[in-house]
């Protein structure tokens, strides 16, 4: 029977991995931009445009479906590999578990830059380490059968509620999701990444039911990459703005030509 459910598991993953032709990305900066930007420990979040990022999309109800985490440029003895190759992040892919990929892979497409704040070099390696060692795990199974089942007829579940459903997952630490395993490695060095909220009894009904939510997110599986854009211990990093900016200087096409 487990033969059986991770030869469906597979193929469904394969299918899940597919792009989605209606689903379009788009970078909003250069190659060299994000290169020079990037710092190792820095997380990349993903606009992703396969079926899977849909059913993310519409459980978390953001813009991010994949997180990564960029680990630094590699040696290599090859001179055919290009030098943006040579940059390196890892990802829990749905089809090939924890591995390494080259930043090239994702930029094509929009992505968002989070940096941790006043980490050591120590610090950084050991949350680099800890994403290495993991290597090779595989994603969580039980996980692309729920989102799969979201997918194909979305439940009529309340925004408020729709966090929960990410708590779905086998349990099994072999295992991981992309946000999950980010959110472990951090969390090994009590690096926050929510904070623990007082809810004000004065505040609004809607307020506090945002409250509770985050309330709710501590154990890792349950953090998705929405999470560390809106962390307030994580900086937006923009590439394009990162040695200035003046519109002044845009070239606009003159639409009367």
């Amino acid at each position: 029977m487990n033969v059986i459910f991770r030869s469906i598991g597979r193929r469904l993953a394969h299918y899940l991995s597919r792009p989605n032709e209606e689903k379009t990305s788009f970078s909003t900066c250069s190659n060299e931009a994000l290169i020079a930007t990037l710092q190792p420990g820095d997380i990349l979040l993903v606009e992703g445009n396969t079926r899977i990022s849909s059913a993310i999309k519409y459980i978390t109800q953001s813009t991010w479906s994949h997180a990564a985490l960029f680990i630094g440029k590699i040696q290599s003895e090859s001179s055919d590999v290009e030098e943006i190759e040579k940059y390196q992040l890892i990802e829990a892919d749905i089809k090939e578990g924890v591995r390494t990929v080259p930043l090239a892979l994702y930029c094509d497409m929009h992505i968002r830059i989070c940096r941790p704040v006043g980490l050591t070099k120590d610090e950084i390696d050991h949350i680099i380490g800890f994403m290495k060692e993991r290597l090779g795990y595989q994603y969580d199974l039980k996980h692309i059968f729920d989102l799969a089942r979201y997918l194909i007829h979305p439940p009529p579940v309340p925004q408020k509620h729709r966090r929960k459903l990410l708590a779905l997952g086998s349990g099994d630490p072999t295992k991981a999701i992309c946000s999950a395993l980010i959110a472990e490695a951090f969390q090994s060095i009590n690096y926050p990444i929510l904070p623990y909220l007082e809810i004000d009894s004065s505040s609004s009904e809607a307020k506090k039911q945002t409250q509770e939510e985050y309330l709710h997110i501590r154990h890792h599986s349950l953090f998705a990459p929405r999470d560390f854009d809106v962390s307030p211990y994580f900086q937006i990093i923009k590439p394009s703005l990162r040695e200035g900016f003046d519109y002044r200087m845009l070239k606009w096409v003159d639409s009367n030509t």
